[in-house]
């Protein structure tokens, strides 16, 4: 019963044609130009900046009610993520399988290849594939800050940087076949899972007991990151370059900066949560719908 499943499965995330005859071009891609990339950023920040104004210029105080669209926003980013990280690895498997007769002659192992590309690699195929539909995840993922907005009046520069940030970092993954993108698709895709899953827990009212879940899930993610970046400066000048060196240099530094910011503002909710009650830090059973003004407290952190 379970094989034709599995089949199934690898046929529409892994074998389908869609998927191996991918090929990132600005005349197959939508949103493959640089022009676009810049007019979607630039519509991004205006766009939840007049939001934010509008609301304090009308003094609006009250949270504007959203109904069920934030629970299905957070399902949607959740069931994306984790079909992009099943289709990611499957394919990322595949790959590895129909390349293993280069591997034998390029002396390269499968960590080497999931860290650094050889050089010369075109942005085609499967694994690209995913690439992309995790690049395009990022608009859906983008939607989360008006949600911010018109629940909480909050509009930090933390999440416009870090929402255009990520959007960018996917785009050049796509546009010089970055190094490393299979790893970091996968870790962002299983923690963005299990973080909007918890999302969707929390919108439909049901209990928590770890109020830091989402922020700390991100910590790690940000840190696995950063870790992972230095086995690539490794491998380059072990085995002669990785492709896509100059986008992955670029990236590292916004991934530093994002750290930094990240933790200064993880530092500074938890000292004013600890001053302000010194016993919300470390869990609530109790958790309900009343309690909804906890959820946004985090809301410049994510």
């Amino acid at each position: 019963m379970g094989f034709p499943i599995m089949e199934t499965l690898k046929f529409w995330l892994q074998d389908h044609p869609t998927i191996v005859s991918f090929r990132w071009s600005p005349a197959l891609s939508w949103g493959s130009t640089w022009f676009f990339l810049i007019s979607a950023i630039s519509f991004y920040v205006t766009a939840a900046v007049t939001l934010h104004l509008i609301l304090r210029f009308l003094g609006r105080r009250r949270p504007v009610p959203l109904g069920p669209i934030p629970a299905i926003h957070n399902l949607a980013m959740s069931v994306t993520s984790l079909t992009i990280f099943t289709g990611m690895l499957l394919s990322a498997k595949a790959e590895l399988r129909d390349t293993r007769w280069l591997w034998r002659r390029t002396r390269t192992t499968p960590f080497e290849w999931f860290l650094c590309f050889p050089l010369g690699i075109r942005p085609s195929g499967r694994v690209f594939f995913w690439s992309y539909a995790f690049y395009l995840s990022r608009f859906l993922h983008m939607l989360r800050t008006f949600f911010i907005v018109l629940r909480h009046r909050k509009l930090s520069f933390f999440r416009l940087f870090n929402h255009s940030i990520l959007l960018v970092m996917s785009f050049l993954w796509l546009e010089f076949t970055q190094s490393f993108q299979v790893l970091a698709i996968l870790f962002s895709t299983a923690v963005n899972t299990a973080v909007y899953g918890y999302r969707l827990w929390v919108e439909i009212g049901l209990p928590v007991r770890n109020f830091w879940f989402t922020v700390d899930c991100q910590m790690v993610l940000l840190c696995c990151n950063l870790v992972c970046h230095f086995g690539v400066l490794l491998l380059h000048y072990l085995r002669g370059g990785c492709n896509g060196i100059g986008a992955w240099l670029f990236n590292s530094l916004l991934n530093v900066a994002i750290l930094m910011l990240f933790l200064r503002s993880y530092v500074n909710e938890f000292w004013r949560r600890n001053l302000n009650n010194p016993t919300s830090y470390s869990s609530s059973k109790d958790y309900s719908p009343k309690h909804a003004k906890l959820n946004g407290s985090y809301a410049k952190l994510n």
